[in-house]
């Protein structure tokens, strides 16, 4: 792992995870303590007066980086709590159909069951191929799956265990065109790939900054489409639900204030969003491109030592790769004891059960297999994954 790139990642560790909770760069971490130590000068001017002056501007940077109109973009603490508050706003009849599928993260699975619970409703789950060929294995996977009772499509962008880029494009699209929004969880696209939101036109898109934009933490968006802002609130509410000003929509106002917390790390955000498009002569689109190909050598070292095929094409990967393994074969814990196994020599790195439990069909139920997703980002180089691919493959061997 390469050192000397600014970030505070400690050097004994093969970091090879950034696609869990990313990693803030040291320059970015001072321009946040910067404005804590002017928050704490003054709270109540910060806090009370100045700080809606304050996320307008940094709301303007950001949307300018994601192609969306601000006045659709809230700041929020993570995706999860962005996929809940829109889920949360919503009310859907007995027997309505909520569409996700058997990629999905557990956390925005168990938050669209507690919703469907809710309203009597009830949650399908496409079957998507994992290994897959093509990209229209996916629409057509999420087109087999609609019925009359489908109300609501919850999507990654990018996938959590199996670090697949799903054509989000074309099943928005083709959704729309059938009368059903689209809430997009787009935990790992900003930063991964390039995003145009206003132009996506996604009823509902969530992201996170401190993945792959390198923001601290509690650093995300909500972006919601024109025609949906009226309806969505957030998870607390707050004095926004009164306020009688007129100069704010209802939207901003409730947003923007949901009680005291520390509202440093949205105010970075642009910070970091500058800082990394510093790294690469090409700029953002040259770090993309750059943690792409690493991700794709990096998977092909792995795959070649432990005797796997990649599960997908190159043009389905951002800045991760997840491959299945040849054994341990369905157990959670066997899982988390070779993910154990590579911390004791050094490498972090998730090894999970795939699909997740609650895209399983019982919470009990064993996964169907064992998979390991690689990160890549401006710190790693191939070395890391030389690395992976030796340690991976003696301690499959000893299991």
């Amino acid at each position: 792992m390469l050192t000397d790139l600014g970030w505070t990642l400690d050097p004994s560790i093969n970091f090879l995870n950034h696609g869990s909770y990313g990693a803030c760069p040291r320059d970015v971490l001072v321009v946040q303590r910067t404005w804590r130590d002017r928050m704490e000068r003054g709270p109540v001017a910060f806090l009370g007066r100045e700080l809606e002056g304050h996320l307008d501007t940094a709301r303007a940077h950001v949307a300018a980086f994601l192609g969306a109109d601000p006045d659709g973009l809230a700041f929020v603490a993570n995706a999860t709590s962005g996929v809940t508050a829109v889920l949360r706003s919503l009310r859907f009849e007995p027997g309505d159909e909520l569409l996700s599928d058997d990629h999905e993260y557990n956390a925005t699975l168990n938050a669209l069951a507690a919703v469907a619970d809710r309203d009597r409703a009830r949650v399908t789950l496409a079957a998507l191929p994992f290994p897959v060929a093509d990209p229209d294995e996916i629409v057509a996977g999420f087109l087999a799956a609609l019925t009359p009772r489908t109300r609501l499509v919850l999507v990654s962008h990018v996938t959590s265990p199996t670090g697949l880029v799903l054509p989000i494009e074309r099943l928005v699209r083709e959704l729309d065109d059938r009368g059903i929004d689209t809430l997009v969880d787009g935990a790992h696209a900003p930063g991964m790939l390039p995003l145009a939101l206003d132009a996506l036109g996604a009823a509902y898109y969530t992201g996170n900054g401190h993945k792959w934009l390198c923001g601290p933490k509690g650093s995300a968006f909500l972006w919601v489409r024109a025609d949906r802002r009226d309806r969505v609130r957030p998870t607390t509410i707050s004095h926004g639900a009164n306020d009688p000003r007129l100069d704010r929509s209802r939207y901003r106002l409730e947003f923007d204030w949901t009680g005291t917390a520390d509202p440093t790390a949205a105010l970075t955000l642009p910070a970091a969003i500058d800082w990394m498009g510093a790294r690469e002569p090409g700029g953002w689109p040259g770090v993309m491109a750059a943690n792409h190909d690493l991700a794709v050598v990096g998977r092909d070292l792995v795959a070649a030592a432990i005797g796997v095929q990649p599960p997908a094409p190159d043009l389905m990967l951002g800045s991760m790769a997840t491959l299945p393994l040849p054994r341990p074969r369905g157990d959670d814990a066997a899982a988390e004891r070779l993910q154990g196994a590579l911390l004791e020599d050094g490498i972090e790195v998730p090894v999970l059960g795939w699909p997740v439990r609650a895209a399983r069909p019982r919470p009990d139920d064993p996964p169907r297999g064992v998979v390991i997703r690689l990160s890549a980002q401006r710190y790693n180089e191939p070395a890391d994954y030389e690395g992976l691919a030796s340690a991976l493959s003696r301690r499959l061997t000893e299991s």
